[in-house]
């Protein structure tokens, strides 16, 4: 199968589960949004919080998403900033044990960090330090140091960006340039509805000229289209070759040309969101790039996104990764 690459804000999350949606209103953080905070707010949300458990897992929605594909046995690699600091140091080797090829760009600022906080009912909120990860440009997609003719996305297949980082048009811009000139399909996750909200003509734009793949839950695909989830799946394929919406506790659409798919979900015992729409692109770009179908690409998203959902954050254990590669490997050799 194709290598697939991955650029995205490098951070790491800490996970913090609340007990009450009031915590949330006293931090002033509108429920299962993600808010750019400076280093001091966030510090402070983490001392208002330092009585309540935390893990840590490295994070940023694209590198979950390359991450879950490479415990799939993909190929794979990652775009992305870090500190010389021990969270820097944290994120790269969580890479490398999955199986990552990092392309990384070290700084002497923080690196990143996304308090998640995780309420009752599974929804997750963020309050995002992008410290390091806001200094992934344009210019180090065109390393000076490679050999001559060489590049970054050279020898890969596919190009997965994340929402995030369109704050940066020039960035988002150069990058998917880059993956056209090069041959690869280029795949988008929306992110967050306030982000689609803040840049939604430039996505449009982006989208419209560059992307093949677009993934986005019911409240993004709302902000781009102004459109309920049915609708909003059909505008969204009249822009690119295959659309995908999420749609929570009732699965997922998706649509390429004439071919539309409903995908159900797998029965799970829901403990927290985070990640699930990173490893339902897992899954489903894992699908695309064997050649399954539509509904059987969605089908492998499913199952990623059902599994991770059951535990905190958006990393599973190694058993549970040994279980998941087997039912995969039953989904392809159908295709045998």
């Amino acid at each position: 199968m194709k290598k697939i690459l991955g650029m995205g804000n490098a951070l790491v999350d800490i996970m913090i589960p609340l007990e009450s949606d009031s915590i949330l209103e006293m931090l002033d953080l509108p429920k299962g949004s993600m808010q750019l905070v400076d280093k001091e707010r966030s510090t402070n949300v983490l001392s208002a919080l330092k009585d309540y458990q935390k893990s840590l897992s490295a994070g940023g929605s694209a590198a979950n998403t390359i991450h879950g594909l490479a415990m799939l046995g993909a190929k794979a690699g990652y775009i992305g900033v870090i500190g010389e600091d021990e969270l820097g140091g944290f994120f790269v080797r969580d890479l490398i044990q999955a199986g990552v090829d990092p392309h990384m760009i070290h700084s002497n600022q923080e690196t990143g960090r996304a308090v998640a906080l995780i309420t009752p009912d599974s929804e997750r909120t963020f309050a995002t330090f992008l410290g390091a990860a806001i200094e992934l440009s344009a210019s180090h997609l065109v390393p000076s140091g490679l050999p001559s003719g060489s590049s970054i996305f050279k020898g890969y297949g596919y190009f997965h960006i994340e929402g995030y980082l369109v704050q940066n048009h020039e960035l988002i811009r150069q990058a998917v340039k880059l993956a056209r000139e090069h041959g690869l399909i280029v795949s988008l996750d929306m992110a967050s509805y306030n982000v689609v909200d803040a840049n939604r003509d430039f996505l449009l734009s982006i989208i419209t000229e560059f992307v093949d793949i677009v993934f986005a839950n019911e409240d993004e695909a709302r902000s781009l289209t102004g459109l309920e989830p049915e609708d909003a799946l059909e505008a969204l394929s009249d822009l690119v070759k295959i659309a995908v919406v999420k749609t929570g506790s009732s699965g997922s659409l998706v649509k390429s040309g004439p071919d539309r798919s409903v995908i159900g979900i797998i029965d799970v015992n829901p403990v927290d969101t985070t990640g699930a729409g990173d490893l339902y692109a897992s899954g489903f770009l894992f699908g695309h790039a064997n050649g399954l179908s539509l509904a059987q690409c969605g089908t492998l998203g499913a199952l990623l996104a059902g599994n991770v959902i059951e535990f905190i954050g958006a990393k599973m254990p190694a058993d549970r990764w040994e279980q998941i590669r087997s039912q995969v490997s039953a989904i392809l050799s159908t295709q045998l």
